[in-house]
């Protein structure tokens, strides 16, 4: 075998990859545990994803997205969890203002400026080891099993694994909420675009939990 077919064998050994996005469910006043509410929305969120076969739970070391996980994963019998810093809670990208609209642009960088200084300054490149370690096609046989993998992690790096789907200008990730427990998915397919199968999705989630993590006038 020739290095240029050995190099072609390796570029096509990859799998799809189905990875299941979830916002962490809903914290506590001081964030250092999931409400009663949370609990619940997690243990419905864990009935919801019971069937599917993971590989891997992964999720932010925050109580918030750690509890959520550990309450997910015990449901689901024998899966690997991993923390990780990618999957945590940061600022994937601070936009300068000429990517931003102009009459929003003052607002959205003072809000970010907000931040503390270590999310803003080490975010990107955990967005950029996020994106590494989670998306595109998974390294297996090419008539392998497609792989599902979850994420549970906060609603910045859930935003900006959604406009990196879509291809969408960096900045779009500002703007892209998402709700306590809800559910995306991404398909990642060898020789395919990413494909966004499920956004945001509570349906599993009485009308009650539903919403929670958004702006009062944002309940639905």
């Amino acid at each position: 075998m020739t290095a240029a077919t050995d190099a072609d064998a390796a570029a096509t050994a990859m799998t799809t990859r189905h990875l299941y996005v979830v916002r962490h469910a809903e914290a506590s006043d001081d964030e250092s545990a999931l409400s009663a509410r949370g609990v619940r929305q997690a243990e419905l969120l864990a009935e919801r994803l019971r069937p599917v076969p993971f590989t891997a739970v992964h999720h932010g070391p925050l109580p918030r997205a750690a509890q959520t996980a550990r309450l997910i994963h015990d449901r689901l019998g024998g899966v690997p969890l991993h923390a990780c810093e990618p999957a945590g809670d940061y600022l994937p990208y601070i936009p300068p203002r000429a990517e931003l609209p102009p009459e929003t642009a003052d607002a959205t960088l003072a809000r970010l400026a907000q931040f503390p200084v270590a999310e803003r300054e080490l975010g990107p490149g955990l967005a950029d080891q996020a994106l590494a370690r989670f998306t595109g096609p998974a390294e297996g046989e090419a008539d392998a099993a497609p792989r599902h993998e979850l994420v549970v992690t906060h609603n910045f790096l859930a935003a900006w694994l959604v406009r990196d789907a879509l291809q969408a200008p960096r900045a779009r990730w500002i703007g892209l909420d998402l709700g306590n427990a809800a559910l995306t998915v991404i398909r990642y397919a060898p020789g395919r675009p990413a494909s966004l199968l499920v956004l945001n999705d509570m349906s599993h989630l009485p009308q009650e939990l539903r919403w929670t993590g958004f702006p009062a006038e944002l309940h639905v």
